[in-house]
């Protein structure tokens, strides 16, 4: 069964930087499509960033310039550098991956941005 286990969230100041992290344990042949989630109370899962096979990358209107999607297919792990961040930033990101063409989900992780 795979597993992905996602890291570094936490409370940042408008106009601060986080990078969160999301690595994939288990059972993995393949890994195609990856991409990072995020959703806030009331509101739906909407995706901020994904990433290709290839390295191609797509931006949510709203973090395009500010954030930065990137994988490392060795280590089966993909991470999002998170820049000059707002309020409006706020919310659970969760890691979403393609494995074996099955979808699985990580846990989700708290991103705060207050003063």
């Amino acid at each position: 069964q795979v597993q992905l286990v996602e890291s570094g969230g936490g409370n940042v100041q408008p106009g601060g930087s986080l990078r969160l992290s999301c690595v994939a344990s288990g059972n993995i042949g393949s890994i195609t499509p990856i991409g990072w989630y995020r959703q806030t109370p009331g509101s739906q899962r909407a995706c901020a960033a994904l990433i290709g096979t290839t390295g191609t990358t797509r931006y949510q209107d709203s973090v395009k310039g500010r954030f930065t999607i990137s994988r490392d297919n060795a280590k089966n792990a993909v991470y999002l550098q998170m820049d000059s961040l707002k309020s409006e930033d706020t919310a659970i990101y969760f890691c979403f991956m393609v494995v074996d063409r099955t979808g699985v989900w990580g846990q989700g992780t708290q991103v705060t941005v207050s003063s």
